[in-house]
């Protein structure tokens, strides 16, 4: 599964963004998908998940509240949409697919290109 991030930019703290992610290549039916992130320095971190049907999603908690991960399946598309962005939100940002629920937040088999987020004091 090949995958391409689009939609980061530079907003001011409070402000909102959405981020997308599609597949292409091999099909990604059956797939989970997630979103992590990396700021300058540190480790990559997970921020989001969903499940294939997507009812199922899990969250980190640095996130929850302000992030929500969707789906689309016809488009083979994931969404994130982020609100109340903070100044500590600033990273770039990578999606993710795996068809293992587990491996999609910790170690999953795919990556897109990442895509910067900067979030202005």
């Amino acid at each position: 599964v090949q995958l391409q991030a689009s939609g980061g930019g530079l907003v001011q703290a409070g402000g909102s963004l959405r981020l997308s992610c599609a597949a292409s290549g091999r099909t990604d039916r059956g797939y989970a998908r997630g979103w992590f992130r990396q700021a300058p320095g540190k480790e990559r971190e997970f921020v989001a998940a969903v499940t294939w049907s997507g009812t199922n999603t899990k969250y980190a908690d640095s996130v929850k509240g302000r992030f929500t991960i969707s789906r689309d399946n016809a488009k083979n598309t994931v969404y994130l949409q982020m609100n109340s962005l903070k100044p500590e939100d600033t990273a770039v940002y990578y999606c993710a697919a795996d068809p293992r629920w587990v491996a999609v937040m910790s170690g999953p088999r795919s990556w897109g290109q990442g895509t910067q987020v900067t979030v202005s004091s």
